[in-house]
């Protein structure tokens, strides 16, 4: 039983030979206005590239210091010369009320059936590629050139485990006759496993895991095995994708799942030192959101911290926030822990309808809508 508020405090006395009870009744603390925590880090974020990194990169850059940049360009990102060359245009792109020293981007190489243990020392050698994201081919944006063979990349991955590159896994199944809300368990109960038992050092991450499966399957492993989790998976579930009509812009993969599963995930996010924050957002044009047939991902790097804060303030556990979202991820990735901290304000803001992106717009989550909490400025 969760008390909302303590219970009435009995005071005794005795009055004319009569003993007597009464109670006073002690008001529940106050909201607090404002949380400082430890600068946050995001383990999982879609910049795009040029024209869009001029809108992207600076809100980024202003929430977080680290931040794990997703390969899936076209063409992906998929050599270590590639990945720094990629990195210069993010830094290019930095605005101006942001410091070079409080913007860290940490890289990535897209795993294809081509990729070499070569490669993946290249990686390790070059300092500034920290993982390699597995796409099984096909599953979501901008994946067609991901694994269409496990056995084809072991060699890869057995690399990868000698040298402590991290494997950041999409973790969905591609079968086409498992259903959509299905296909995260369907992977963690299946694929995974298979991976981990031929490679069974290799640190993982099994990104925005979605479902009451794959938080039990990461709880299930060794302490190589970790997990990111959204801001809209801990908020929304599936309905919200139909409520009032398709809401394209609630659309990503893996899919929202169903109340329970986001229960697990509020739960997990916040007790748990294997989960935290990757935030994936992942930015379409709105005539690439709004069409058919619509692209998958969501928007929310304009508020993300905000968003992980109304979850967990939901739950009354405002105190774990740091955790999740400024401490885990470093530490799983062997980082040293922010030293500086930043400041959430309760305040209320409307969110844009839309924010420029490259020629056109980008429509946010929660546009249009009131917001609880605003992360002040560095």
């Amino acid at each position: 039983l969760k008390l909302l508020r303590p219970l009435p405090t009995p005071h005794f006395v005795s009055l004319a030979g009569r003993s007597l009870y009464f109670f006073t009744m002690t008001e529940a603390p106050p909201e607090a206005q404002s949380l400082t925590i430890l600068q946050p880090d995001d383990y999982h974020h879609h910049f795009r590239d040029d024209p869009f990194l001029e809108n992207t990169v600076p809100f980024a850059a202003r929430a977080f210091k680290r931040v794990l940049v997703m390969p899936n360009l076209k063409p992906p990102v998929t050599t270590t010369e590639q990945a720094l060359e990629y990195k210069q245009r993010l830094l290019k792109s930095l605005p101006e009320d942001v410091s070079p020293a409080d913007f860290v981007p940490l890289m990535t190489l897209y795993l294809t059936d081509k990729t070499s243990p070569q490669e993946i020392q290249k990686a390790k050698d070059s300092g500034e590629v920290y993982a390699v994201k597995l796409y099984p081919a096909g599953a979501t944006t901008n994946s067609d050139f991901g694994v269409t063979s496990y056995d084809i990349i072991m060699p890869t991955l057995k690399k990868m485990e000698e040298l402590g590159i991290l494997l950041l896994v999409h973790g969905e199944s591609t079968d086409q006759s498992v259903d959509i809300f299905e296909r995260e368990q369907s992977f963690y109960g299946s694929t995974m496993p298979k991976i981990l038992e031929q490679c069974p050092k290799l640190k993982v991450v099994c990104e925005h895991v979605t479902s009451a499966a794959g938080v039990k399957f990461v709880m299930d492993q060794g302490d190589n095995v970790g997990a990111t989790i959204t801001a809209h998976h801990l908020l929304y579930n599936r309905n919200i994708i139909f409520k009032g009509g398709i809401n394209p812009h609630y659309y990503c993969l893996p899919i929202l799942k169903t109340e329970g599963d986001r229960q697990a995930l509020l739960d997990a996010a916040i007790n748990h030192p294997k989960f935290f924050l990757g935030t994936d957002s992942a930015p379409h044009t709105v005539s690439t959101k709004e069409c058919c047939p619509g692209c998958a991902g969501c928007f929310t790097s304009h508020m993300a911290v905000e968003l992980v804060a109304e979850a967990f303030d939901s739950q009354g556990r405002l105190d774990a926030l740091e955790d999740f979202v400024s401490k885990r991820g470093a530490q799983f990735y062997g980082l040293p822990i922010s030293t500086t901290t930043r400041t959430l304000k309760r305040e209320s803001w409307t969110i844009p309808a839309s924010y420029p992106f490259g020629p056109e717009t980008v429509v946010p989550v929660r546009c249009g809508e009131t917001a609880r909490w605003k992360l002040a400025p560095r």
